[in-house]
């Protein structure tokens, strides 16, 4: 990836979902959206915001260079995103497709949930 700048959009892969944040993973380096950067509105569970595997778009506001380190941050889309999720919205004859399409994802990492407290 060409050099990354603070202001940037970039995409990365969740690596770990801890209760203070996410951890991304964006070319070489490894970022971190804390708690008080997934939303302007009060997060309970980080957990409900993203799970290991998924792919997250979000905006570089600092850089350690030295140490491959990126904090990272999605509210600040919160606004386009409201805007561009309503154009996004595709219904099909069975509901809508991101819905039918998470719904298997869902329904596993529940399975997992509730096997794992067994």
């Amino acid at each position: 990836m060409a050099d990354i700048k603070v202001g940037d959009s970039v995409v990365g892969k969740v690596t770990g979902v801890e209760n203070y944040g996410i951890f991304v993973n964006v070319d070489d380096y490894n970022g971190l959206i804390h708690i008080s950067e997934i939303s302007s509105n009060f997060v309970k569970d980080v957990h409900l915001f993203a799970a290991v595997g998924d792919e997250i778009t979000a905006k570089v506001i600092e850089i350690n260079k030295k140490n491959k380190q990126l904090k990272l941050s999605i509210k600040e889309f919160e606004t386009d995103s409201k805007q561009a999720k309503r154009e996004k919205i595709v219904e099909t004859k069975n509901g809508f497709d991101s819905i039918a399409n998470k719904l298997g994802e869902w329904i596993s990492t529940k399975m997992y949930e509730i096997n794992s407290k067994k």
